[in-house]
């Protein structure tokens, strides 16, 4: 049952709405309105209505009058601190041609073809905005906008040239921070604003450069908030995403997102095209919330990277849906712990399976997202108190965290699971005897591992050993398993022979390793 769910919650988060997604290059003092009383005399008098009607429409004016101002306002107060990025850079390209040829048939009648890849200069586009840090004026963007540059320009909205340098980037997130040559006394900066404090239906300003048109202003609402979305790479998810409909278009990408207050509090990043079933779609787009990235803005500027802390668990939000398939207290909080990495920082401080997880240092954790934050905001090798709920008891366990493998790394991550001493001692990697690979061997039985690997010049591959051999004892033990194996192997005197009870194309044989 345990595994079916989980195998059901794994889907639920990595199946997406089928959508194409593409890179993309409220005040303090609210006005409180009092709704107009009815009156209780039926017979109001014709003037009295007129003068209503007046009042009414002056208010309603004076709404849109400070709505209007507001949003001026704010596009006043960041717009001139949005900058234009244009990035030149070198990629390396395959040939079509040559990848239609490469193939035996082709090479038999016209020789080898050239593959070598060739070299090309790219141009892009995208958005910034500048801020200031420690008396510096730096240009925060995305990531995405200046990987692979050879040279990066930025142009104020007054038209003013620099050339500038990446000091820091982080594919997690996708965001990079520049440095500009030059004097920078010219540049206005923005106001970084509080993205927790968003609420759906906020007015959302988006100021960038969409299509190479600079300073372009479009106007939205925030439309959902929290989303969770495959990057267009396919290579990892992007968290906490602000979901809006202000205008978006290619070279937004690294532009601000506005409050009514005229305070940055997101990242334009990702616009959707069109669905699965080649719908054409509007208004729907996603920019990083402004939080995540103060998060980590003085370890990327000070040190140029992010070294994420790492625990090494699988977990889940308990919901319903954990509640019912795990039988979890309907009022419990935290997240719930689904797999532990072998060898990894969970897994060494003695974390296990079915752990809850409500509390990282002095921090209380709600749910998933509070500890994926909390983990990615500590430093890799730091030292912190998990408490869990095991079995309706609260522990204490101490975790050292981690380094945070790469995006791309986590594709196919399992875990840091150490050498077996079956390889180190005898030289074998082995592996289950499972159903399939029994019939295939024209076995009746799973009892035994069979040989993955042979380590050359190793005592196992001295004695005659190949890939495929199945191993039934050691020493006249039997093994019935990879853990039996892992066991009697860690018993063996590394000085003395050990009998190995083999089977090779149906033949039992006894081998000897010393």
């Amino acid at each position: 049952m345990r595994k079916t769910a989980l195998i059901g919650l794994l889907i639920a988060v990595l199946v997406g709405a089928g959508l194409t997604l593409s890179w993309i290059g409220k005040t303090d003092s609210q006005l409180v309105l009092q709704m107009p009383m009815a009156s209780a005399q039926e017979d109001a008098s014709t003037a009295s209505n007129d003068a209503a009607s007046v009042a009414d429409s002056s208010i309603n004016q004076a709404i849109a009058d400070s709505g209007q101002s507001a949003i001026k306002n704010a596009i006043a107060a960041t717009g001139p601190a949005v900058v234009r990025v244009d990035v030149t850079g070198t990629v390396e390209v395959s040939s079509s041609i040559s990848d239609l040829f490469n193939n035996p048939f082709f090479e038999r009648y016209f020789g080898t073809p050239d593959t070598t890849p060739q070299e090309r200069t790219t141009q892009s586009l995208g958005s910034g905005f500048v801020i200031l840090y420690k008396s510096e004026k730096l240009v925060i963007t995305n990531e995405h906008v200046i990987a692979d540059a050879d040279t990066i320009e930025i142009t104020d909205t007054m038209g003013h040239v620099w050339n500038a340098q990446v000091i820091g980037s982080d594919d997690v997130l996708d965001v990079a921070v520049l440095r500009l040559d030059g004097d920078t006394g010219s540049l206005s900066t923005v106001t970084l604003g509080d993205s927790d404090e968003l609420e759906i239906g906020d007015w959302a300003i988006a100021i960038g450069s969409p299509l190479g048109l600079s300073y372009t202003v479009t106007m939205g609402i925030i439309s959902a908030l929290d989303r969770d979305i495959e990057k267009p790479s396919g290579i990892g998810n992007f968290s906490n995403l602000i979901q809006t409909d202000a205008a978006i278009n290619p070279g937004n990408s690294g532009g601000p997102l506005v409050n009514a207050q005229g305070e940055v509090i997101g990242i334009n990043t990702l616009i959707a095209r069109n669905s699965a079933t080649g719908v054409a779609i509007e208004g729907i787009n996603f920019a990083i919330a402004i939080n995540g990235v103060t998060d980590i803005l003085a370890q990327l500027i000070e040190s140029g990277e992010v070294q994420r802390g790492w625990l090494g668990v699988q977990h889940a939000a308990i919901t319903a849906d954990t509640i019912e398939a795990f039988d979890i207290d309907p009022d419990q909080t935290g997240a719930y712990v689904l797999n532990i990495f072998p060898g990894d920082p969970a897994d060494i401080a003695g974390m296990q399976e079915g752990d809850i997880i409500i509390q990282v240092g002095d921090v209380v954790i709600e749910n998933s997202e509070d500890l994926n934050r909390e983990v990615a905001l500590l430093v890799a090798g730091t030292s912190v108190d998990f408490v869990v709920v095991r079995d309706g008891e609260t522990l204490t366990l101490n975790v050292t965290l981690g380094l945070r493998p790469s995006e791309e790394d986590l594709l196919t991550y399992r875990g840091q699971e150490p050498e077996s001493e079956s390889e180190s001692l005898l030289g074998i990697t082995v592996g289950p005897l499972t159903g399939v690979v029994a019939r295939i061997l024209g076995l009746n039985s799973t009892d035994g591992v069979v040989i993955m690997e042979i380590e050359p010049g190793s005592k196992a591959d001295e004695a005659g050993l190949v890939e495929g051999d199945v191993i039934l004892e050691i020493n006249h033990e039997a093994v019935a398993s990879v853990e039996a194996w892992d066991l009697a192997v860690s018993e063996l005197d590394a000085s003395g022979a050990v009998t190995l009870t083999t089977i090779r194309n149906g033949q039992l044989r006894f081998v000897i390793v010393e």
